[in-house]
């Protein structure tokens, strides 16, 4: 049997989606934490998908997305990891203002921190 070489190939990742609760009080708590706190600014969703409420946060390559769930639960283990500059200054930031961070090193030589989103999903930070 011979295998030939995929036409296809995986570039990157477009964006990351998050689930949150409903309602514009939510949302107000998305953009404290993703556009005042991280600074991804928050983007305007295509109207089609804008009625479904939620939030999208887009600064270059780094991109999160925040759909609306009824019963919504948060992501405890999953999560999507930031690139930050800076990282030392951010942990402080959102120290201090009620995020507490995390710093592991569950991989020797990469250290790591690990803080909630407003609804409790699990986010990582790393250093640039």
């Amino acid at each position: 049997m011979t295998t030939s070489e995929p036409t296809y190939h995986v570039i990157g990742i477009d964006h990351v989606q998050l689930a949150m609760p409903p309602g514009p009080e939510a949302e107000a708590r998305a953009r404290a934490f993703f556009e005042d706190l991280l600074g991804l600014p928050r983007v305007p969703k295509p109207p089609e998908l804008a009625v479904r409420g939620g939030c999208w946060f887009e600064l270059g390559s780094a991109k999160v997305h925040l759909g609306v769930e009824g019963d919504f639960r948060p992501a405890r283990k999953a999560h999507p990891a930031l690139a930050v500059s800076g990282l030392d200054a951010l942990c402080r930031r959102l120290d201090a203002s009620g995020h507490p961070t995390l710093r592991t090193e569950d991989v020797p030589g990469k250290p790591q921190w690990y803080v909630n989103d407003p609804f409790g999903n699990r986010i990582e930070l790393l250093p640039a």
